[in-house]
């Protein structure tokens, strides 16, 4: 700090406090709100002549006009090293454990605790050797963490070519040990460590190209990988109303999605799926590795007491960690949950600041935070030629499930993926409760195009059907029209539902999904029925159904596998073979 810049606190609106200042304050820059013994930590968000607003990130209970405020040329940020996997931190990337551990169930303001543990040591093995050519984020050597090989690497705000001038020898080392010393063209030496900082608000770019994602991210969910997929390093969102499995249906996506490291920001206080995120991961086991599913995974949440500004900075914290991992030539997957408590939080701060409104009261630049939020995803490649992505996937809780409201509407705008998820579904308990008829995708699926475009037919002409009976009855149906009902039923039922339950069911490979999709659109959904009546139809697709439902929970490659396929196959082929023996009389 060059030198110690000071304040005065002018006024306090809730967790907002006008502070004027003599010298020079910068935009979203740190500082330090005194009250009492405490130490608040709050960010500028505001800068005018010599006052500045900031919002403060703790309870301003006790904060009076004329307190002292400390300016700390730092922006918001955060600390990127090893130690970050397995860790529960808040939105200003305290370790929650930590706090817990000093000051008990109710945590106290005004404390913060180190992200990364300084005493610990690591076994570092450098890669690169003096007297190499290095840039920005290139890798200087590795230490093990958890279950991968963490990347020590060049600090993020290099500019043009560095020469390594000296690194450390393989051994163990703290954070804060100086590993290697750069030098630029002018002599100028850098000093890095394992640790580095850097500002939340500031997309992390040391790589060399950034593509558009093309390439399909399995989640497993087969109604998402088949019909609405998701690309590596893309972007989806998931809207709907409270209770339609959003926070369910992300903890699946987690444990089985094709990604190495899955970032989860709980930026909505939602307390129970918080305390149902912290309590079972540390328990699940994780199907790729058979390790914890905790060892490849960094859970963000803001703790109840925190305002409602927080909610902001643990989005931007979370994605800066993704970004970081990114940079190692990993696949990384951020779930936020749900970005329209974010929403809500600018919307407060906003109305704090007296800026002009815009729809139902939000700020004017919603679309613009949104959009820069979510254009962080994408596949780089770095200078080394290694590939490395991020996936965004966010949440939005729209009132009373109304997708044409603001937030909803921002977010469409900008993502490859909806997901929208309906009460209706839901209270049929039908998980994922995504609904086929109002979800879009823009990304390639696993699927063939015309298999997909036929199962999007008969879902919609299976729903028309279906209210059409709702008016008039299942007996002015025509059979055909009842049959096409039934195809559609069938094919919800028995591949868009998955029992998440069922150790088989819950997660589905592609391969799997691409041999009963084919399936199904073989022998079912092309498929000329002929039946006597439509007692006769739905007999069969009874039967179909809990055929299918017994294969769903059969591990593929088993006997037990192809002997139920092969009773689907028989059982459709006696049909097919009656409508022939009662054409031929």
């Amino acid at each position: 700090m060059a030198s110690e810049r000071k304040g005065r606190v002018a006024a306090i609106n809730g967790n907002m406090v006008a502070i004027t200042f003599d010298d020079y304050v910068i935009q979203n820059e740190v500082a330090y709100v005194a009250c009492g013994a405490d130490r608040l930590k709050a960010e500028v968000i505001r800068v005018r002549g010599d006052k500045a607003e900031a919002q403060v990130y703790e309870s301003t209970t006790g904060v009076k006009v004329g307190d002292a405020v400390t300016f700390t040329d730092a922006l918001l940020s955060v600390e990127l090293g090893p130690g970050l996997l397995g860790q529960i931190f808040d939105g200003l990337q305290n370790p929650l454990p930590d706090l817990a551990k000093e000051c008990g169930f109710f945590l106290k303001r005004g404390v913060y605790k180190d992200p990364l543990p300084d005493a610990g040591q690591w076994d570092f093995t450098p890669s690169a050797k003096a007297g190499q050519k290095v840039r920005a984020g290139d890798k200087l050597g590795t230490v093990p963490e958890k279950i991968f090989k963490h990347a020590i690497m060049a600090p993020f705000d290099l500019k043009g070519e560095w020469e390594v001038a000296e690194i450390v020898g393989a051994g163990r080392y703290t954070l804060k040990d100086v590993v290697a010393r750069l030098k630029d063209a002018n002599g100028k030496l850098v000093e890095c460590r394992m640790v580095q900082t850097w500002p939340v608000k500031v997309a992390i770019k040391a790589y060399a190209e950034k593509f558009m994602p093309t390439e399909p991210l399995v989640t497993k969910m087969r109604l998402i990988d088949s019909l609405f997929p998701v690309a590596r390093g893309g972007t989806y969102c998931v809207p709907g109303p409270f209770g339609a499995g959003k926070t369910v249906l992300q903890q699946l996506i987690s444990r089985h999605a094709d990604v190495d490291i899955v970032i989860i920001a709980a930026c909505g206080e939602r307390a129970g799926e918080v305390v149902e995120t912290l309590k079972t991961f540390p328990e699940l086991k994780d199907p790729k590795t058979g390790k914890p599913l905790s060892d490849r995974t960094v859970i963000i949440c803001n703790t109840s007491s925190m305002p409602v500004a927080a909610r902001e900075s643990s989005v931007y914290t979370a994605v800066t960690i993704a970004e970081y991992y990114r940079q190692m030539g990993l696949n990384v997957m951020l779930l936020a949950d749900s970005t329209s408590r974010w929403a809500q939080a600018m919307r407060e701060m906003s109305g704090r600041l007296e800026e002009i409104p815009g729809e139902e009261a939000f700020p004017a630049y919603l679309e613009s935070r949104i959009a820069s939020f979510y254009e962080r995803a994408g596949v780089v490649r770095l200078y080394d030629g290694t590939m490395g992505s991020v996936t965004i996937g966010g949440t939005v809780s729209p009132a009373g499930g109304n997708f044409e409201e603001p937030v909803t509407q921002a977010t469409l705008k900008v993502v490859g993926a909806f997901h929208g998820l309906s009460r209706e579904r839901s209270d049929a308990r039908r998980y994922p409760a995504i609904d086929p008829l109002i979800s879009w995708s823009k990304y390639p699926s696993i699927i063939d195009v015309r298999e997909i475009a036929a199962g999007h037919a008969i879902l919609r002409k299976s729903h028309d059907v279906g209210q059409m009976m709702k008016v008039i009855g299942e007996e002015g149906t025509s059979l055909k029209d009842y049959v096409d009902y039934l195809k559609g039923e069938f094919f919800d039922f028995v591949y868009l539902q998955q029992n998440a339950f069922d150790p088989v069911d819950e997660a589905t490979s592609a391969e799997r999904q691409k041999a009963v999709y084919g399936f199904i659109y073989k022998n079912v959904l092309q498929a000329d029925f002929a039946f006597t009546d439509k007692e006769a139809a739905l007999h069969f697709f009874h039967q179909l159904r809990q055929l299918f439902r017994g294969w769903n929970s059969a591990a593929q490659d088993t006997g037990e596998y192809k002997k139920i396929q092969d009773e689907i196959q028989a059982l459709i082929e006696t049909q097919l073979k009656s409508k022939k023996d009662g054409e031929r009389a």
